[in-house]
């Protein structure tokens, strides 16, 4: 069964979400073009230990309680 593309592609869905269309180069306001997705976790970390980033996530820390009322 062949898909079909979506009526909206990610640079879409981006722009409209934060209003800043990511094809755009802030340089020269021409277009990007994308060349390739990177789904393999694999590749991607051996992209960013080339480049010298970070390969592990952020760590996140818990959210703090609600505030608790005096007359608790």
């Amino acid at each position: 069964m062949k898909q079909r593309p979506s009526g909206v592609d990610w640079a879409q869905v981006l722009s409209r979400t934060f209003d800043f269309d990511v094809l755009a180069c802030v340089r020269c306001g021409g277009r990007r073009r994308l060349l390739a997705y990177v789904k393999q976790a694999g590749a991607v970390r051996a992209i960013l230990e080339h480049l010298g980033l970070p390969t592990a996530g952020a760590s996140l820390t818990p959210a703090p309680a609600p505030p608790q009322a005096a007359w608790c």
